[in-house]
């Protein structure tokens, strides 16, 4: 794994709009934009390192199906923060039936500077985002820029290909619906619902589109319906279970669930057992299964017990993304346990590269490795003012 500078292409913004990466840029607090797709540098893996990566990637995957069986098996909801008993229950069904409900994609964050092994940082199984420039532009990127070279990249057929495997798991006779939020001003909810929406288009599928605010309630009928009443039998969505399950729509969302065998109206995907991945407690319940595992940091939910005397730790909200409410305790701080539910993980600070931060974002579709997204930040955090950099297989 190498860092490498070179020089950006002239009509670099232009390029990566046309291909479906509207949000180029970042504004950040000082109100200055700055980019958010970054190719004044890129990665180089060597074929082997990749094989190897791709190796781990899939049997933390398996790791954490297991874990997610154990959960549901030893009935461990509550260390989840799932304590109202329907959540729990529709978790439970989907997971005994999820053979029979559509699931698609997740991305694994991973701590990995080319030396020792990868760590899971987390698992982002549900509502994972920065999909379209990992499969898209920076796949354009290497072909103009290094022709005839590879990268980690099978995102899109993979996807295409799982779409046509798992289209007779939805419902006959309906389109499936692709939700978006229009409360999203960077546009990168609606166009990674619009690439998603692509991948189903090009595997046959028919297909709706409405964003989740449009989304309505017919009393009569009892069903989720779209802006010209039809029932909405089954949607693909970007929004998380958690507020699915807590909104004011939140008993109608329980009440019409299709968890498999068409038992109910309304087919959500990704499904409710994802709540069971995308969940930092995934963390600990991994180190509790598989302690000492090369690919995992030690991690904890009662607090940071011997972590905070050695290698410093660090504590993550069940629930957050980009970053939002992690603190970093450095080697020998106090231990500090919060009134709210936390995962305490070991503090594994991100490897600089020439004074940038990196994680890897590994994609899975289906149980398969399917590709690879990087983004580096200024601090150990990944927050939303990351920069995403594309790589290349030399």
């Amino acid at each position: 794994m190498e860092r490498r500078t070179t020089q950006p292409r002239p009509d670099w913004q232009q390029t990566v709009e046309e291909q479906g990466l509207v949000y180029p840029l970042t504004r950040h607090p000082d109100d200055s934009l700055r980019p958010y797709w970054d190719e004044s540098a890129y990665y180089v893996f060597s074929l082997p390192e990749v094989e190897a990566l791709e190796e781990v990637v899939e049997e933390l995957h398996g790791m954490c199906l297991a874990a997610a069986e154990h959960i549901v098996a030893e009935h461990r909801f509550a260390d989840l923060g799932i304590t109202d008993p329907r959540v729990a229950k529709a978790v439970a069904e989907a997971w005994r039936r999820r053979a029979e409900l559509p699931s698609v994609y997740g991305r694994f964050d991973l701590r990995y500077d080319g030396n020792g092994p990868a760590k899971l940082l987390e698992y982002n199984a549900d509502t994972p985002t920065s999909l379209v420039e990992a499969a898209s532009p920076q796949w354009f990127w290497m072909e103009e820029r290094f022709p005839g070279a590879d990268q980690w990249n099978s995102l899109h057929e993979r996807l295409v290909a799982a779409w046509t495997k798992q289209s007779a798991l939805l419902p006959p006779g309906s389109p499936l619906y692709f939700a978006y939020s229009s409360a999203d001003e960077l546009g990168e909810d609606l166009m990674t619902v619009a690439y998603l929406k692509e991948t189903a288009e090009q595997a046959g599928l028919d297909t709706g589109w409405i964003s989740v605010e449009e989304i309505g309630w017919d009393r009569l009928s009892g069903r989720f319906v779209d802006t010209r009443l039809r029932f909405i039998r089954s949607c693909f969505k970007l929004y998380p279970w958690e507020w699915l399950t807590t909104d004011r729509f939140a008993d109608h969302v329980l009440d019409t669930l299709d968890n498999g065998g068409g038992t109910g109206t309304t087919l959500w995907i990704e499904p409710a057992w994802k709540m069971l991945l995308s969940n930092k407690a995934l963390l600990a319940v991994l180190w509790e299964l598989y302690p000492d595992h090369p690919n995992l940091l030690p991690a904890y939910l009662d607090g940071p017990r011997e972590l905070a005397g050695t290698t410093g730790y660090v504590t993550k909200p069940l629930l957050g993304r980009e970053g939002a409410g992690v603190t970093i305790h450095e080697p020998g701080a106090k231990a500090v346990v919060r009134e709210e539910s936390c995962c305490y993980q070991q503090l594994a600070p991100l490897p600089s590269f020439d004074g940038n931060r990196v994680v890897l974002g590994a994609w899975v579709v289906e149980d398969e490795s399917a590709g690879l997204g990087i983004r580096e930040s200024s601090g150990l955090i990944t927050d939303e003012y990351a920069r995403f950099l594309p790589h290349v297989i030399l």
